[in-house]
């Protein structure tokens, strides 16, 4: 039946937007309130097979246009442009700024901008060469991280100290952060609210250091770069763009801590940073 199909094809849809809200960390999406909610008679289950069969007494009438959507209560996202209406993704300075990294880390301070800061034992800064041409961003602070006030010292920052130095560079050759500074409680995704309150430090930070190529690690390094919808299994491998800069994505150390057979497709993606920086004329400073 078409119109069965239709609306499996429209339910897979927003399952899966949800599913990717829920990466993000989004915790509610307000309806506007001119949006006539659809009435269900029963609860739906989590996982919807797209062969079950579905009775429509009537065509659904669909809006040709998405209704706008909120971030939780609280949030300044609201203002700013999106891809996915009223949940924003701010976007970075120019690159054409001329601050120094240590204005941001000034302006960070002893940071309480957001809930993070009441479990958090330091703020944990962007940390490595200032000048280099090669960046690595995560996602946040763990426990080690949290105690030592250095980003990826814990067992996957080991794992990113081989990564670096197979490709034949030093950890003291490069930048290394994350989209958030403060640990999450029991190191859980920070929510959508969090990553952009911290995120803006960041863009500042890679204004002021310019580097070559950026290498984000896992879906929230990702998304909160790029604002892409796809996760990091479609996208890495191949170089995207970030306001002139090269970015690749790939998987994150903890991932490959837990699944060691990425590490090859890991390692591909850090050849081609690797032969792509080997192209480039000598960086006059």
């Amino acid at each position: 039946m078409t119109t069965a199909n239709e609306l499996l094809q429209l339910l897979a849809h927003s399952r899966e937007y949800t599913q990717y809200f829920a990466e993000l960390g989004v915790e509610t999406i307000e309806l506007s309130s001119d949006t006539k909610p659809a009435r269900v008679s029963r609860s739906l289950p989590e996982t919807l097979s797209t062969e079950s069969s579905v009775k429509v007494s009537t065509p659904p009438q669909v809006e040709t246009h998405q209704p706008p959507m909120k971030a939780p209560v609280g949030s300044q996202l609201s203002q700013l442009p999106s891809l996915f209406g009223e949940l924003a993704v701010p976007q970075p300075p120019s690159l054409q700024s001329a601050e120094r990294v240590e204005d941001v880390w000034r302006d960070i301070g002893d940071c309480t901008r957001c809930g993070l800061c009441e479990g958090r034992t330091q703020v944990v800064n962007t940390f490595g060469n200032l000048h280099a041409r090669l960046m690595f961003v995560g996602e946040a602070p763990g426990a080690d991280e949290d105690a030592q006030g250095r980003p990826f010292v814990g067992r996957a920052g080991q794992l990113l100290t081989k990564i670096i130095e197979a490709i034949g560079m030093k950890r003291e050759d490069v930048l290394i952060g994350n989209v958030n500074r403060c640990r999450p409680p029991g190191n859980r995704q920070p929510t959508l609210e969090e990553a952009a309150i911290c995120r803006p430090f960041l863009f500042r930070e890679i204004a002021a250091v310019k580097p070559d190529v950026i290498v984000v690690m896992g879906n929230t390094a990702l998304r909160n770069l790029l604002e892409v919808r796809e996760g990091i299994t479609r996208v890495r491998g191949k170089f995207q763009d970030f306001r002139g800069i090269k970015v690749m994505p790939t998987f994150h150390p903890a991932y490959l801590l837990r699944d060691p057979s990425k590490k090859r497709e890991t390692w591909e993606d850090l050849k081609k940073v690797r032969d792509y920086l080997d192209k480039l004329p000598p960086r006059t400073e």
